[in-house]
């Protein structure tokens, strides 16, 4: 299944519509998640709470977006309301695993070079406040449009630039400091 259209939503079928698009969908929105909270077993977390409010919402996707289109949105709202939360701001977690996956390369050294230059660039980008962090996973990591993003983030199309060209910036200063 390429794309999920309203159409393709009926209470008969939801389960079935709703395991399709955990596997399609379930590893971006566990990036989504973890690019948000930096915590995996809470990216997990959010993740599964995500395809819940998914589900109950099925009824509700009219077709007018991309069915990505609106997962991610209600994804990057969900994590946003868990960095607003009460939990958030008191519970102390102590868990930064990446979970991002090596790709395959001819030697050793490589591999070495590669992952120190990886980690280096993503604990950069992991220490961005979060508008930066949001921007930079969504354009680069997930090559979203700046349309697209626009979109998920429910921000203007000009704000999205500003916040991609701010964080490029940041990310500069802090990689030239290493």
């Amino acid at each position: 299944m390429d794309e999920i259209t309203a159409e393709m939503i009926e209470i008969d079928n939801a389960g079935e519509i709703i395991d399709e698009i955990m596997d399609k969908y379930g590893q971006e929105i566990l990036q989504l998640a973890f690019s948000y909270v930096k915590n995996k077993q809470i990216a997990e977390d959010l993740t599964q709470e995500i395809f819940v409010k998914c589900y109950k919402s099925l009824h509700t996707f009219s077709g007018k977006s991309m069915f990505r289109t609106w997962l991610w949105r209600i994804a990057s709202n969900h994590c946003k309301d868990y960095l607003k939360s009460w939990y958030n701001k008191n519970v102390f977690t102590t868990d930064y695993q990446p979970i991002y996956e090596s790709s395959q390369y001819d030697s050793v050294e490589e591999i070495v070079i590669q992952d120190e230059a990886d980690g280096e660039l993503v604990a950069a980008v992991m220490e961005l406040p979060v508008e930066y962090r949001e921007v930079i996973y969504l354009f680069y990591f997930e090559d979203l449009t700046i349309k697209e993003i626009s979109s998920i983030t429910e921000i203007k199309e000009n704000t999205v630039k500003t916040r991609l060209k701010r964080a490029k910036e940041l990310l500069k200063e802090r990689l030239e400091a290493i």
